[in-house]
């Protein structure tokens, strides 16, 4: 049941962002949206850290002065996975006027919900990868630890999912619509978790390759998308502040709930 509880957390903060389109009729402001991108990337970055590449060398122990090595190929596997990806899938970030990867003939709409699909992509293998680490029974992850990370997930899924149905909103599309559209946006990470959890379950000597990786695609998502929208126009120093926030409060939350 923890388990369970534990996968759809994620989702639910999504969920529960996509709701705003019913009690809210613009977009979010520009200076919030700001905060919010800043929060999320803080979030990200400290989950990247402690939930996932410590654990990982923490398994390898027995590798000595080499135990870093696993985390650093999933790592950058995890990167070189994200790059490969926003380079072929067409996909539309909100504020920009030019999709990324092949051209295609896909509608605005599809586009913005694959480039948030990406988005959830590493979030999902995170959440796998460390509940998976928790069913192997090795000790460097505990089910405390994991649900904090999913905690944390959830919280930054929250304006994640209201900056996805706002938009779809302002462009015409019914709330009920737009809601659904935000919320569907979160699937892929309960989806991509349970697919995380299986492959661990066959190949146990992976799960240090997998935490690293997902930490590597995290890390990628940051620097690629994050950190540029918080950083972008007037009062760009919310979005820093926002980002210390966000990296302190996931912090505390994987050290004092582990």
């Amino acid at each position: 049941m923890d388990l369970l509880i534990g996968l759809l957390i994620p989702f639910l903060g999504t969920t529960l962002g996509a709701s705003c389109v019913f009690f809210l009729k613009k977009e979010i402001n520009p200076n919030v949206q700001r905060a919010f991108t800043g929060f999320a990337a803080g979030v990200m970055v400290a989950a990247s850290v402690w939930s996932l590449l410590i654990p990982a060398m923490d398994m390898c122990e027995d590798m000595g002065k080499l135990a870093f090595v696993p985390a650093l190929v999933g790592f950058l596997l995890g990167i070189g996975f994200l790059l490969l990806v926003d380079s072929l899938v067409p996909h539309l970030h909100l504020g920009q006027s030019e999709p990324e990867g092949k051209k295609s003939n896909w509608g605005k709409t599809a586009m913005l919900m694959m480039a948030v699909t990406i988005h959830n992509l590493p979030e999902g293998a995170a959440c796998g990868a460390i509940f998976a680490g928790v069913l192997s029974g090795s000790g460097d992850v505990t089910m405390a630890g994991a649900i904090a990370l999913s905690i944390g997930i959830a919280i930054q899924n929250f304006p994640e999912g209201a900056i996805i149905s706002l938009p779809l909103r302002s462009e015409g599309h019914g709330r009920g619509k737009s809601f659904l559209l935000g919320a569907i946006s979160g699937i892929v990470e309960p989806i991509g978790a349970i697919l995380a959890i299986l492959l661990a379950g066959f190949v146990t000597p992976i799960l240090p390759y997998m935490l690293a990786f997902a930490a590597g695609a995290m890390i990628y998502v940051v620097v690629e998308e994050l950190v540029p929208e918080a950083s972008v126009g007037e009062h760009s120093n919310l979005g820093t502040i926002a980002f210390a926030v966000g990296f302190a409060l996931m912090m505390i939350l994987d050290v004092a709930l582990s």
